[in-house]
């Protein structure tokens, strides 16, 4: 291949010959990122074919909030999603058009599809386009249309056809593997069933079956809230409805805020202007009804929020749609009121007549921001020392081996994000081989010293206090919150034995005290390193288990050569790269109501020695048995 000469611009042949027309779909099979906003292999809940999904989805429930159909089926396994609404079914005559051509659509006419989340006349098409094979069948007044695709490209076209079943849209898509595109993915189904239980949250009535699994809500937000919140509520959660607007909250016993925001029918996970204006206006009105010199950020401390509102034609940060940006209700009428008004007309009425109207509530909300006011100015008398090490989130930190990307920084990508991670380790083999093959641009070690201490029953103070957490907390910048995480992955990286097994728990004790929506959000996991290693003179097997080790076995024949690795100090960087590389095994860290957290670390990490030691005889006993 002839060198660019890049010192000479003459030597670039820009010609008419240069011009690219993309034709049709090609241009989201070109350049899929400015149309869904990530790819990845489905193994992250924000990963591309949940993207397409939910394309499908909106257009489904776009249906139910203009009053046609209240079901939505739905079948899914690893490679392929079919979804069947019973709205108003497709225009048969554009049909081909409704899924092909780009800004084609009826969401550009407001009269047809008010308030609705797929505004764009992208979606549909992107499904279409990142397909390997694409079926929609539009059923209406007992006519029956069928088309198919395969990567954004006709392949057939029925005739109208009679048919018996009921108006709607049937949806059939496999998502491309091809190179470049979603290679080598598998659907989590988990995932899906998590995206339409925050649907029927916000659209009470509208029943969605996925494979053998009912979703549907009667109460909304105040559904969401009582299957979320992982602690008792100080006070019953309070759910307020208005016209376009729905807010449920309630104060639990921690230090953190926590906001399930939605537009439309958007889960908007980074937030945007409507949560931004819920947070200014509880704490504004909160302080207003007490009459007190009250820190806003004690007002909010413990507080767990769901906000819905409804915009006309919203504006996200992104395709993703995972922020508002639109300052206003109505993001094209010039006139139209903003969404902090909005917001503050509603809620300032409702929050003050509810705290006036029901006094216990009242004292119950007044004792838990006086304990935050009384935690605050504690952690406020942390020496300057302490501080100032807990500023150090760069390679100053003694702990932290950092690497080159954060995606906090604005020069960061979203790719950036969901590559980089933090395995926080013990001891200086295991950080030395994990740092010695790591990929240094995305992947960062945190070297723990011998056992953490046990954090059960401790103040906030001892994150400033315990050298081993503050630098922790410093290393991952969340101090004050999620929005600075520098790292989308924390992974426990400690042996598979029972001092590491300990070491994990003394952590997920740490977090779940100070950083519960650390694993709320999905972000802390366990690296999962293999017990063996089971080889011969040409093929090497690394097993997590009894169970492939034997089938290793099985597959060298006679006499392989068998290792047992008793801790990751023993495992050499060489090996370590096929652990900690794109393919690692991790399990992530759940959060979920019927955990009962405050139970569970009471009697795992708590003083209760005698119940612990009689349970661990019981079950030792049962094993021998």
């Amino acid at each position: 291949m002839e060198e660019l000469d890049i010192n000479n611009v003459n030597s670039v042949d820009y010609s008419d010959a240069k011009i690219v027309h993309l034709e049709g779909l090609e241009a989201v099979r070109v350049r899929p990122g400015m149309y869904i906003g990530k790819l990845g292999d489905g193994s992250q809940s924000d990963d591309g074919i949940y993207i397409l999904f939910k394309e499908v989805i909106d257009n489904c429930i776009d249906e139910f909030r203009m009053k046609f159909g209240n079901k939505i089926d739905i079948t899914a396994d690893k490679t392929t999603i079919t979804v069947r609404d019973y709205g108003r079914g497709i225009p048969q005559g554009a049909m081909v058009k409704a899924v092909s051509e780009l800004h084609t659509g009826g969401k550009f006419d407001s009269e047809v599809f008010q308030k609705s989340v797929g505004m764009n006349g992208v979606g549909l098409k992107a499904v279409n386009a990142l397909s390997s094979n694409f079926i929609v069948r539009s059923f209406r007044e007992g006519k029956v249309k069928e088309v198919r695709f395969e990567k954004g490209v006709l392949l057939s076209e029925t005739k109208l056809l009679p048919t018996t079943e009921q108006n709607g849209t049937y949806i059939e898509f496999t998502p491309d593997n091809s190179f470049g595109i979603f290679e080598n993915y598998s659907i989590n189904i988990e995932f899906l069933e998590t995206m339409l239980r925050n649907y029927s949250y916000l659209n009470t009535g509208l029943v969605f079956n996925l494979n053998d699994k009912k979703f549907f809500s009667k109460n909304g937000l105040w559904d969401l809230l009582d299957e979320s919140i992982t602690a008792e509520p100080l006070y019953p959660i309070v759910h307020l409805k208005g016209e376009d607007i729905e807010i449920a909250f309630t104060h639990i016993n921690q230090s953190r805020e926590e906001y399930y925001s939605f537009v439309n029918g958007q889960h908007t996970i980074d937030g945007g202007t409507h949560q931004s204006a819920f947070k200014e206006i509880f704490a504004k009105t909160v302080k207003e009804f007490y009459g007190k010199n009250m820190e806003y950020a004690d007002i909010r401390s413990g507080l767990v929020a769901a906000i819905y509102v409804a915009v006309q034609e919203p504006v996200f940060e992104s395709q993703t749609k995972r922020k508002l940006n639109s300052p206003k209700i109505n993001s094209k009428d010039p006139n139209s009121t903003t969404v902090l008004k909005f917001m503050g007309d509603f809620a300032i009425k409702e929050i003050d007549n509810f705290l006036h109207k029901n006094p216990i509530v009242a004292d119950i909300l007044l004792k838990k921001i006086q304990e935050s006011e009384k935690e605050r100015k504690a952690i406020a008398t942390v020496t300057k020392t302490d501080k100032k090490r807990a500023q150090k989130i760069d390679m100053h930190n003694p702990k932290l081996r950092d690497c080159r990307t954060h995606f906090n920084d604005a020069r960061g990508k979203d790719e950036d994000k969901d590559e980089t991670c933090i395995f926080i380790t013990e001891g200086d083999s295991a950080s030395g081989s994990i740092t010695k093959t790591r990929n240094a641009n995305f992947q960062a070690v945190f070297s723990l010293r011998g056992k953490p201490l046990n954090s059960y029953g401790e103040t906030k103070q001892i994150v400033y206090k315990n050298m081993e957490f503050n630098l922790l907390q410093a290393a991952l910048n969340i101090e004050d919150g999620l929005d600075g995480l520098r790292y989308n992955k924390v992974i426990i990286a400690t042996d598979a034995d029972v001092d590491g097994m300990h070491i994990r728990l003394l952590l997920m004790t740490f977090f779940l005290q100070f950083f519960p929506d650390l694993i709320k959000k999905g972000h802390v996991y366990i690296l999962q390193t293999p017990l063996f290693r089971v080889r011969n003179k040409k093929d090497t097997f690394y097993c997590y288990s009894e169970e492939e080790r034997e089938e290793a076995i099985k597959k060298l024949g006679a006499n392989p050569e068998i290792t047992r690795f008793k801790g990751l100090g023993e495992i050499n960087p060489d090996e370590f790269k096929t652990f900690i590389g794109k393919d690692m095994r991790l399990d992530r860290i759940t959060l979920r109501k019927e955990d009962a957290v405050a139970d569970m670390l009471g009697f795992y990490m708590g003083k209760n020695t005698r119940e612990r030691q009689e349970f661990i005889v019981e079950n030792l006993n049962i094993e021998a048995e």
